[in-house]
């Protein structure tokens, strides 16, 4: 399988991150000492954030419980220090920054970076490879980090192979190339496995009776995109080694006007109860677009788990055509949460409606009634005015009246009416 598309990206990981900063700050070798990183005053259930490599030979598990450790294994716990693996993060993002120049990077975490060598290869005269050894070895060198490297003619590719291979190689380097989609990229199961298919999209996708990548890549695209979205156009694109975004798109800033809605939770909260808050806050930017007669056309979602874990995603998805409809918006946010949620605790939730557009008229669509958008938009707007007259807790859904809504008491703090 070919592709015009091709540059020399490396995607490099640093090992076992938050677990090795503890062990040099130890003077002790990750590779050979049983540490976990969590947070010591929650007991047992405690979530382990990181374990070193010596353990994870062991079969102890990142982002499981404490409990969950064979209680044979004897280790010690290093409580998270944040500010510190901040401060070493900067210090190997420097010395990426000593290769290549900050418009061919992007900090993808705390821990992962991508790098488009495709214009230093000469001036190195180097390889991919050679260059990718070159910087690892610097990695060691000064922060004393192990990394792993992808290298790809894409950012997916070389994602997939720094994830699936590079950890095994001797050098930690493995590189893929087109040619490798068939032998090595569908052959990847279960889907969790590959980058940006989580473990709820995993099971949207089984019930298509797609189990591996091949499966994904040999499903008919209209019916994914039918199902998911554009997102599913991604998933068949991905899964077909296809992935044309480079690393200047993310060094845009979005110049386009934007409404958005963040909400910090007062509790833990899940996959099971999420789309409640996510629901009520896209309804509030529905209603804000309605009233300001705009249109949205591109969704962002971001979920902030826990202090304990101090991550989470955000991502956003372009839209074929722009709407300032509830139920369109809160499809394409429920689409974005089922690909990226790793079912940890969720205590922030950010939805941004982004490239607006003023709405002179509506947008026909020949897939959809034009009579139901019409009367929506009736329903939408005699709710609105009710709202803005009698205040936001005048109507409400019956999900608002659940005890995990904060709708109610959100309604209450902010006022009653749109801003």
């Amino acid at each position: 399988m070919h592709n015009n598309f091709h540059r020399n990206i490396l995607c490099i990981d640093l090992k076992s991150f938050f677990a090795s900063c503890e062990c040099i700050e130890r003077k002790v070798d990750p590779f050979k000492y049983p540490l976990v990183v969590a947070n010591p005053k929650q007991g047992n259930g405690a979530i382990t954030l990181a374990v070193t490599p010596y353990l994870k030979n062991l079969g102890v598990k990142s982002r499981g419980r404490l409990y969950e450790i064979n209680p044979k294994i004897k280790y010690f716990i290093a409580k998270p220090r944040m500010n510190l693996y901040i401060q070493k993060s900067k210090e190997v993002i420097s010395i990426y920054l000593d290769f290549i120049s900050e418009e061919d990077l992007h900090i993808y975490s705390i821990d992962e970076c991508f790098l488009d060598v495709t214009n230093y290869l000469k001036m190195y005269q180097k390889s991919d490879c050679e260059l990718a050894q070159d910087i690892l070895k610097t990695i060691y060198e000064k922060t004393g980090l192990t990394a792993t490297c992808g290298i790809g003619p894409n950012m997916l590719l070389a994602k997939v192979a720094m994830d699936i291979e590079a950890k095994h190689q001797e050098n930690n380097i493995a590189k893929w190339t087109y040619d490798d989609v068939k032998t090595k990229l569908w052959n990847i199961t279960p889907l969790s496995k590959m980058w940006g298919i989580g473990p709820r999209m995993e099971k949207n996708l089984n019930k298509l009776n797609i189990f591996s990548i091949k499966d994904l890549a040999t499903f008919d695209k209209y019916i994914l995109k039918e199902k998911f979205g554009i997102m599913g156009l991604e998933l068949w694109n991905h899964a077909n080694g296809i992935d044309y975004s480079k690393i200047s798109d993310y060094k845009k800033l979005a110049k386009s006007e934007s409404y958005s809605h963040s909400q910090v939770l007062f509790k833990d909260y899940n996959a099971n109860n999420i789309k409640i808050i996510i629901t009520e806050m896209v309804d509030l930017l529905a209603a804000r677009l309605r009233k300001n007669n705009k249109l949205t056309a591109c969704i962002g979602l971001g979920i902030g788990y826990s202090k304990e874990i101090d991550q989470g995603f955000y991502h956003n998805l372009k839209l074929d055509s722009a709407t300032n409809s509830a139920a369109e918006i809160l499809k394409y946010c429920f689409v974005i949460f089922d690909k990226f949620y790793e079912d940890l605790p969720i205590r922030k939730v950010t939805i941004c409606c982004g490239n607006l557009q003023k709405r002179d008229n509506v947008q026909l669509n020949f897939f959809k009634d034009y009579k139901t958008v019409i009367n929506q938009e009736q329903i939408n707007t005699t709710i609105d005015e009710i709202k803005e007259r009698f205040g936001k807790n005048s109507l409400l859904k019956a999900s608002n009246l659940l005890k995990d809504s904060t709708a109610r008491e959100r309604n209450q703090k902010i006022g009653g009416h749109y801003s």
